[in-house]
């Protein structure tokens, strides 16, 4: 991207002020990114903030002098510093600021990179979460650096190799201008693993969760979260069927009403979109067949004669996150049940077509994509997924988030 549109700010940057000793404004960052310190030897488990000095408590640790530096860290940025926690942050996708919202930050929220996919009705039933839909509505599409000068944001929740891989920022240039001029990114494309130019780390949803903590200084609260989670998915395991009993499941994506062809999705690939299903101990449709995964690259689709092919017990649909499941059930299941092919599917026979879940989920998020899959899934167990029975405590959630816990 060019340079020639972007109108330079005449006065101190954050960083110049701290570089040259004045007042430290708004999220208070004291430097950029110091290379990479989440290097292999960073453990690979839940529970690996990637957080050094001073994250470990709810608030920045106070000295003589003020409040007293501290860290987070995460590939592919490395380690960047705060003098205190953030309080403006833009977001690029649903996850990151779902994350944000659990740890507290919902007022925050300045904008989001692709906000059709930041599904926010789940906060109707937790008392007291929510965010400005104004704000979200207002600035929707934050990709160019235009933008972030507008905002003026403290943080940048964005895998900065997604912004020049897809939105063609220059390799480095960009990136480094938006850090030193605005302020540092963080963040790691973690829904999918399928990308070629994905070459670093990835992380699980909770071990990138509490890095996330780490940057807003919220460790109590994400360990409160990961605890509550922890609980949630050990008592579903309990209940679930032996593994010879469970039905195999087909996770595709296609957003009309009127489906003909379908995008394939394996759900060996980690990435977190599909934590739910791993978690649940599904077995994948796909498994054993040469079926690729969807990705930047690759754009195949099966139509309904190689759907037909594999004939899922479960055929999960991602597109329809709009709509509730009776809605879903009364025009996309409807329809496929009069075509002359997907008619035979057995899943649609069995009326075992479901909405495949969002896409970019965060720690809320995920809780309640757990339960209805738990339902689509095990309905003899957890009971239908038109049904109200809840699976975990609302209450407890909105605690935690708003720190009543």
């Amino acid at each position: 991207m060019s340079d020639n549109n972007v109108s330079r700010r005449e006065a101190p940057t954050r960083r110049d002020t701290i570089k040259y000793g004045g007042a430290v404004v708004g999220g208070g960052l004291l430097a950029g990114c110091t290379g990479n310190a989440d290097g292999d030897a960073v453990e690979d488990n839940e529970n690996t903030g990637g957080t050094s000095t001073n994250s470990t408590t709810d608030d920045a640790t106070e000295n003589e002098d003020g409040p007293e530096p501290y860290t987070a860290s995460m590939e592919p940025i490395g380690e960047v510093t705060f003098e205190q926690p953030p309080e403006r942050w833009v977001a690029y996708d649903g996850g990151y600021a779902d994350m944000a919202v659990a740890l507290g930050q919902g007022d925050g929220l300045t904008g989001l990179g692709h906000a059709p996919r930041y599904y926010t009705y789940v906060y109707d039933q937790l008392p007291g979460v929510g965010v400005d839909r104004d704000t979200v509505e207002a600035h929707p599409e934050v990709r160019t650096k235009e933008e972030f000068y507008e905002l003026d944001a403290d943080i940048h929740l964005y895998d900065p190799r997604m912004l020049v891989n897809w939105f063609d920022w220059d390799d480095d240039d960009d990136v480094d201008e938006i850090t030193e001029n605005v302020a540092p990114f963080f963040g790691n494309l973690i829904f999918r693993r399928s990308d070629e130019w994905h070459d670093y780390r990835y992380y699980t949803l909770y071990e990138a969760f509490e890095r996330v903590a780490a940057v807003f200084d919220e460790t109590a609260r994400f360990e409160a979260f990961a605890a509550l989670h922890d609980e949630f998915i050990a008592d579903l395991q309990t209940r679930l069927p032996p593994v010879d009993e469970r039905p195999n499941v087909f996770l595709t994506f296609e957003g009309t009403e009127e489906p003909e062809t379908f995008s394939p999705y394996r759900l060996i690939d980690k990435g977190t979109s599909k934590k739910q299903w791993r978690d649940l101990g599904v077995t994948d449709a796909l498994a054993g067949t040469d079926i690729e995964n969807l990705s930047t690259t690759n754009r195949g689709e099966l139509d309904y004669e190689n759907l037909l092919k594999v004939d899922p017990d479960v055929l999960l649909i991602r597109g329809h996150e709009r709509k509730s499941a009776q809605e879903f059930r009364d025009t996309v299941l409807a329809y496929m049940k009069d075509h002359s092919v997907g008619g035979e599917l057995a899943a649609v026979q069995n009326d075992r077509v479901y909405r495949g879940g969002y896409l970019n989920q965060g720690p809320i998020h995920n809780l309640f994509l757990t339960e209805r899959a738990a339902k689509q899934i095990y309905p003899e167990e957890f009971g239908d997924v038109t049904g109200n029975e809840q699976l975990f405590d609302r209450q407890r959630v909105a605690d935690i988030i708003n720190g009543d816990s």
